[in-house]
């Protein structure tokens, strides 16, 4: 009795082995052409690339319009045009050619009182019955330089609330002639000041003929 084993695998014909070769062939032939493709576009568009750039030459990226552009913070000028209009308007406000006789008391010792203030004011000022709480003194400078400080200190001082100051202005001795050109100049400027109520010339113990004790007016924002 022979024995019954599993059947060989069956071979194909040699027409079939010949039409397998063919498509695997023809498989490649269209990977090896597809590739060719691609590499002759990426090539094509190397050279238009390198075509555009000597046209046009180097570019620079736009920016992008998605990002937003803050505006960097500026340092804070320096006030250098405010001080000098303010110190054209203390030179503008003060005219060295303001007639001083027209509205000073000479009496026994000069006074000067704006209207509507009385006669007992100046009297006061004379006495000693107001406190001096701060003095300038504007001996050596020139008239310039003392017509602005003076018009400051006069701001200053009523700005914060004083009522009563000293002017020193000296009695002129060094003068040329020994005539006593920055009095005169100071008793006009303060009378221009509309902060000046009033003044007298000092006592003998606060610098007499060569000072003024001035009055100024009340101020609300004072201290």
């Amino acid at each position: 009795m022979k024995a019954h084993g599993k059947a060989p695998p069956r071979v194909g014909s040699l027409a079939d082995l010949k039409r397998l070769k063919q498509e695997i062939a023809a498989q490649q032939a269209r990977q090896a052409a597809e590739l060719a493709t691609r590499q002759e576009a990426e090539r094509r568009a190397q050279a238009d690339k390198n075509l555009f750039s000597k046209a046009v030459g180097a570019v620079q990226p736009l920016p992008d319009k998605r990002k937003a552009l803050l505006n960097q913070e500026q340092p804070a000028p320096v006030p250098v045009q405010q001080q000098r209009d303010e110190q054209a308007v203390l030179r503008e406000s003060l005219s060295d050619e303001f007639d001083v006789s027209t509205l000073l008391d000479v009496d026994d010792a000069l006074s000067f009182r704006r209207p509507g203030i009385g006669t007992d004011v100046t009297r006061k000022l004379r006495r000693g019955d107001w406190s001096i709480q701060r003095e300038i003194d504007l001996h050596g400078l020139r008239r310039e330089e003392a017509r602005a400080a003076l018009a400051q200190f006069i701001r200053e001082a009523h700005k914060q609330g004083l009522r009563c100051v000293r002017v020193v202005h000296g009695k002129g001795l060094g003068s040329p002639g020994k005539t006593p050109v920055l009095k005169s100049r100071v008793q006009g400027w303060l009378i221009q000041k509309q902060e000046v109520l009033a003044f007298v010339q000092a006592r003998p113990a606060e610098g007499g003929a060569g000072a003024l004790v001035v009055l100024l007016k009340p101020s609300p924002g004072g201290i």
